[in-house]
């Protein structure tokens, strides 16, 4: 295949995502959520440049936009390239979409070179990834995996309004959502390029980067329960500090996770129910959330974390309540497509970083079901993401193009 100019993907992906982010719920800033008049149209102008690059496109029942270029082999299986396209409140321009604009840019390429491929490609804008409307994430992605529970349907949004109702009357067919569901057999990779969402590739000058994992999640609501006296009269041995109980557990789970390679561990939310500044805590409330690559990993400092607990309401003289609320294994990507997209990164000449990632992706709900690999590229402004202030460098998306168009080529090969 005849090389493409040099720098000429990098202002096209700019540019879709400049004209895609004009599309939202509320100004100033971006906002998409699903199945809202914003999101329908984005839904619509990503058809639009599926179809200019040469691809049979659809809108499922869902709203998950699909793009196939199909292989001369009619009987071979699915690439699927792709991420989502609604973001959250007030988001950035990249999130998710960076995956659609590079996959949509780098088949523009595929109809110009005239290249063929002995699999069938389909470039695909999933509906929802974030789980902002219904509280509800993987949409789109879970009903092209099989693993839409049909519950979600009766979820309703800060209006009332039903999933199910929202779907019908944007054009959907809830009724339709288990025909969307892939065969494993079917399928033979399923690709996606992602926005970092982090500093590590920022703080190592470093464009691109290879996923090795989605991190497996863990979260729980703590409450722990002491005994309140007066701030002035009780001694600190004779004490039983909810607060300083919940200090002890917070700085356990930070050593903890230091202990483990890529593992962290989050106390997010953190309260004193009734607090006064002349009283003991007798309750403190805290949530706790813990990310490995590893299942192995995850489980082990989890079962450490509840140890330390044990041993801090021995020395406190306090209890413990706990609930998990969430227990999601981690997704490891595929060796063999984890190499693909780091020869295709040496072939840039940069090195190819490998590393978890902390954050959920669609990619997880595929997992299991097909192989999967992931690509990450460069955050600026110290990495954050989930804002107006998340950035990437135009000659970084050039560069994503340029891989992810080597890897595709190079795993038909």
């Amino acid at each position: 295949m005849k090389s493409p100019p040099s720098g000429r993907f990098g202002p096209r992906v700019m540019a879709i995502a400049d004209h895609l982010a004009e599309y939202t719920d509320a100004s100033p800033g971006l906002t998409c959520l699903y199945m809202t008049l914003a999101h329908r149209a984005v839904a619509a102008e990503l058809s639009k440049l599926m179809a200019t690059a040469g691809m049979e496109t659809t809108i499922d029942a869902v709203g998950n936009v699909i793009g196939r270029i199909a292989s001369a082999k009619p009987n071979t299986r699915t690439v699927i390239v792709g991420s989502h396209y609604d973001t959250v409140h007030n988001a950035g321009k990249y999130d998710g979409r960076l995956g659609i604009i590079t996959a949509i840019v780098m088949s523009e390429e595929l109809q110009r070179s005239g290249r063929k491929l002995p699999f069938h490609l389909e470039v695909v804008g999933l509906a929802e990834e974030e789980g902002v409307r219904f509280s509800t994430p993987y949409i789109g992605s879970g009903a092209l995996a099989g693993r839409f529970d049909p519950q979600w349907l009766s979820r309703r949004d800060s209006a009332g309004l039903a999933m199910e109702d929202v779907i019908r009357e944007s054009g959907g067919d809830p009724d339709a959502i288990p025909k969307l569901a892939r065969k494993r057999g079917d399928l033979l990779a399923y690709l996606e390029v992602h926005i970092e969402q982090g500093p590590v590739l920022l703080s190592e000058n470093l464009p691109l980067g290879v996923v090795t994992a989605i991190a497996g999640a863990a979260r729980y609501r703590i409450t722990v329960h002491g005994e309140a006296g007066h701030a002035g009269t009780v001694p600190l041995a004779l004490r039983h500090d909810a607060a300083v109980a919940a200090a002890d557990l917070i700085r356990f789970v930070e050593q903890r996770c230091l202990q483990s390679e890529g593992m962290v561990g989050t106390i997010g939310q953190l309260s004193v129910p009734n607090g006064a500044m002349n009283v003991i805590p007798a309750r403190c409330d805290l949530s706790l959330d813990v990310r490995a690559g590893d299942d192995a990993a995850l489980g082990a400092a989890l079962a450490d974390i509840r140890a330390e607990i044990g041993r801090i309401s021995m020395r406190r003289g306090v209890s413990f309540e706990i609930d998990e609320i969430l227990r999601a294994p981690a997704a490891a990507c595929a060796p063999h497509l984890q190499q693909l997209f780091a020869d295709a990164i040496g072939r840039t000449g940069h090195p190819a970083r490998r590393l978890m990632s902390g954050a959920g992706h669609d990619a997880v709900m595929f997992s299991g079901l097909t192989d999967i690999g992931m690509l990450f590229v460069r955050c600026g402004n110290g990495g954050v993401s989930h804002s107006p202030l998340e950035t990437i460098d135009g000659r970084d998306a050039d560069l994503a193009v340029r891989v992810l168009l080597d890897a595709v080529s190079n795993l038909a090969a």
